[in-house]
This record gives C-alpha cells, sequence and structure tokens, in this order.
C-alpha cells in the first residue's frame, strides 16, 4: 500500500477517516472553506463527484482555516453548511493544516519537498488528482473551476 494511501485523516465530527478506504479510486483532494469567495465551487465540487463517482472518483474535502480565518466553524457548523447549501454528500475531514511547520502529512505528502507537485497550498479550493498507487497526477490552482476542462479531462484520462 502507498504512503498515502497509508495515512488516516481525522473524520469530519470525529472518528478516522482511512484513505486505505480509497485505495481503489481516483481522489480530487481539495483544502475548502465555507466563507471564501470561491466557496461556490463546492458545488461543482459536487457536481463532479456526482457525475463520476460511478466510474470510482471520490472528492475528498479538506477544511482548513490557514487563509484569512475562512473557516472559522465547528465540526457540526461545517457539515450544515455545506450539506444545507451546496447539497455536499462527499467525504470531509475535519480541520486541518496545509502550510507551515503544522502541516499535516497529507500535505508534506502532496505538496512536501520531494513531492511531484511541490510548493505552499495558495488559497482555498486548490486541488490535487491522486490516483489509485497514490501518486499525485495534478496539481491544480484554487481559481481552476470543477468544470474546467483541463480538470475534467485528466479525471476522465485517469479514469480509463
Amino acid at each position: 500500500m502507498s504512503a498515502f494511501h497509508q495515512l488516516v485523516l481525522p473524520a469530519l465530527g470525529g472518528g478516522e477517516l482511512p484513505l486505505s478506504q480509497y485505495a481503489d479510486r481516483l481522489l480530487l483532494v481539495v483544502n475548502v472553506a465555507s466563507h471564501c469567495g470561491l466557496t461556490p465551487q463546492y458545488a461543482g465540487l459536487e457536481q463532479l463527484y456526482q457525475r463520476y463517482a460511478g466510474r470510482g472518483l471520490v472528492v475528498l474535502g479538506i477544511p482548513c482555516n490557514q487563509f484569512a480565518g475562512q473557516e472559522p466553524g465547528s465540526d457540526e457548523e461545517i457539515r450544515s453548511f455545506c450539506s444545507l447549501n451546496y447539497g455536499v454528500s462527499f467525504p470531509l475531514s475535519a480541520k486541518l493544516e496545509v502550510n507551515g511547520p503544522q502541516r499535516h502529512p497529507l500535505y508534506r505528502l502532496l505538496a512536501g519537498e520531494g513531492a511531484d507537485f511541490p510548493g505552499d497550498i495558495t488559497w482555498n479550493f486548490e486541488k490535487f488528482l491522486v490516483d489509485t498507487d497514490g501518486r499525485v497526477l495534478g496539481r491544480f490552482s484554487p481559481r481552476t473551476a470543477p468544470d474546467d476542462p483541463a480538470l475534467t479531462q485528466a479525471v476522465e484520462s485517469a479514469l480509463r
């Protein structure tokens, strides 16, 4: 099993979210926030998830409060906001640090030194496409919408 799939994240609302459960799935890992100008991307992420879930895609939302304090809520507030406003059904972790000395091991693998796409996360809604071997296939800017052709083509290519 890859180092990526050996990770266990804290789940939103408590418990664990082992990435091993997604070892046979394509993952789109996205750091998310509820009070950001890009927050409407939740709708597009849910559409992308619904469109490709049957073919093996999982969108994994990672709440993060490191960018201008735009994810200040509790786990329950985040869950409620996502559900009521955007109908989010894809999995969400508890809040994680994506940059700095407390960077979660997930983001050390995705963007840390030695990663295929290294460098600090620039803002909310940065996206990483990860294959079934735990390899990062692509990194997409926060401004890349979930329905952007470059992103959807990358998803479709990986699902073949």
